[in-house]
């Protein structure tokens, strides 16, 4: 029952047909417009075919009412719908044919609604048709040609919107509204070499013969669309039919996980189910040789409606929770064929982990990246608050960073939404610490150490950096002292950044081997914006 697909005899014609349409152009003999009542007829025997397929799929919606009318109803009634109106679109070409035969020859309506295209005397004439359908400006037409655009205009759109709001099979709607033609654009029209409306372009200057051939295309069109259409939306009712062949027990839940006082929810069903055939669903053990229960029959605890059974049931005790049974399925002879089922589901106390990335504790005035989860909840049903400090979401799912401004304690709590009801997962308390102080170094080294001479001189200033510590953190030096043994005295030169000064660089060149240098007083700034005093470098010139 396709539709009307595009066929290489179509397609034939289409290219015979904008062949004649250029050589049309350039004013060619007649041999050209008898061609074009070649095509036309092509157009009419094709157009009777698709009304005919259209009738089988027509005739199969009428059957398939009978069988089922809750549902094939929405679907017969869009394709009923579609029907109606391009058997409207049809008759109106229809007599805009017999209307031009009648205003170009002056033919009496009784002849005009029966000749045929080959017996008609003036089909080389294009002006009497050009100001029938466009009128005397082809870019401002008052003609038939702007009603029959409209027409298919508003067949294009209600067609699009009856299938859009009926046919749910993925990428179908929109594949649909992809080959869909009809198209009343303005068009680049080859033989002016500009951009034209669509009347302009298919009826301004043509002659009568391509006129009607034309007319008959459109109609062609139409009948295809038609048969698409309605070829969907049967494909729609056809696909969801009951089928008996490879039958099989299933249990689908949300969510196998469940918290205790929380409800427990699967549905079962027969994989090839029918919405329009309940089954029977009983609960109990299931002898695995008759096929049947074992002892006493559970027949109401899983409610049916429209081929789904849907379980529902109150937890209580923790742990694994197993339940088995069988769908009864009334077979085409009226007898029932059972279908053993078995599924289980975990019950477990509320539980959430908030879990710090880098270590148990939020530290003050940088960004602390915390992971927060709870066992059976998707992260984007988590709602988390922090007392003590702020909560963001990161980028990617249950990450959140943390900010905390001082204090010695933070909490975390997390809420969860569960079967539309929000509850408290738990709360989780964090110290909250101040960023360690970071180690100033001086040409690569610490504390107490031995340097030489040259290394002395080519070292370029203090740099901080924080030791056994997991945050990748900067630390700004902001100033800094250099102390040492100078001319029988000591000498300090101070500088006001991380860089040595040049008194800084000249008192160094002094340095003898055996002098001390206190690099001192070194004051360094983090990303908490805390100005610390951290140890210096004690350090002794060697060779």
């Amino acid at each position: 029952m396709a539709g009307g697909k595009e066929t290489p005899r179509q397609k034939m014609i289409g290219m015979m047909y904008l062949v004649l349409t250029a050589l049309l152009a350039m004013n060619v003999s007649k041999d050209i417009l008898n061609a074009f009542v070649t095509i036309n007829e092509s157009l009419v025997k094709t157009n009777a075919n698709f009304d005919a397929k259209n009738d089988v799929t027509s005739n199969a919606f009428e059957i398939a009412l009978l069988n089922d009318e809750r549902k094939t109803k929405q679907f017969y009634n869009a394709a009923k719908s579609i029907r109606s109106k391009a058997k409207d679109i049809d008759k109106f070409i229809i007599e805009l044919k017999s209307e031009l035969y009648q205003h170009v020859d002056k033919l009496p309506k009784e002849t005009a609604d029966t000749i045929k295209l080959a017996r008609f005397g003036s089909k080389d004439n294009y002006d009497a048709p050009t100001h029938y359908l466009i009128g005397d400006d082809p870019e401002k037409a008052t003609g038939k040609a702007i009603e029959l655009k409209e027409k298919l205009s508003n067949f294009r759109k209600d067609i699009l919107g009856l299938v859009k709001a009926s046919v749910k099979k993925p990428g179908a709607a929109a594949s649909f509204e992809q080959g869909l033609g009809l198209k009343t654009d303005r068009v680049y029209s080859l033989f002016e070499e500009m951009e034209v409306s669509w009347e302009n372009n298919l009826f301004y200057h043509v002659p009568l013969a391509a006129v009607i051939a034309h007319l008959s295309r459109i109609q062609n069109e139409v009948k295809n669309c038609e048969g698409d259409a309605i070829n969907l939306l049967f494909n729609e009712i056809s696909a969801s039919d009951f089928k008996f062949d490879t039958l099989a027990a299933k249990v689908v839940a949300p969510t196998s996980y469940v918290l205790t006082g929380n409800e427990y929810t699967s549905d079962i069903f027969v994989a090839a189910f029918s919405t329009t055939q309940n089954p029977q669903i009983w609960l109990g053990e299931v002898d695995s040789v008759t096929n049947k229960i074992k002892g006493t029959i559970d027949s109401t605890s899983v409610k049916v409606s429209r081929g789904i059974g849907t379980y529902t049931v109150k937890t209580g005790g923790e742990g694994l929770q197993k339940y088995t049974g069988l769908i009864r399925v009334k077979s085409p002879d009226n007898t029932y064929k059972s279908y053993p089922f078995n599924s289980s589901y975990m019950v477990a106390r509320p539980a959430a982990s908030v879990s710090p990335d880098k270590m148990n504790v939020f530290y003050i005035g940088v960004d602390n990246p915390v992971t927060i989860t709870a066992a059976g909840v998707a992260p984007s049903d988590l709602s988390p608050s922090i007392t003590g400090g702020s909560l963001t979401k990161s980028s990617g799912p249950g990450q959140y960073i943390v900010r905390v401004s001082g204090g010695t304690q933070a909490v975390v709590n997390v809420g969860a939404k569960i079967s539309g009801n929000n509850q408290n997962m738990g709360s989780f308390k964090f110290r909250v610490k101040r960023v360690p102080d970071p180690v100033a170094y001086f040409a690569g080294k610490k504390g107490d150490d031995k340097i030489g001479k040259g290394e002395l001189l080519v070292t370029q200033g203090v740099m901080a950096k924080l030791e056994n510590f997991d945050f990748d953190l900067k630390f700004d030096i902001k100033s800094f002292d250099i102390t040492m043994s100078a001319g029988g005295g000591i000498a300090t030169a101070s500088s006001n950044s991380n860089r040595i000064t040049s008194e800084q660089a000249n008192l160094l060149k002094n340095a003898k081997t055996g002098t001390r240098v206190f690099i001192e007083n070194v004051r360094a700034m983090g990303p908490d914006g805390v100005m610390r005093k951290i140890p210096g470098v004690n350090l002794k010139v060697g060779q």
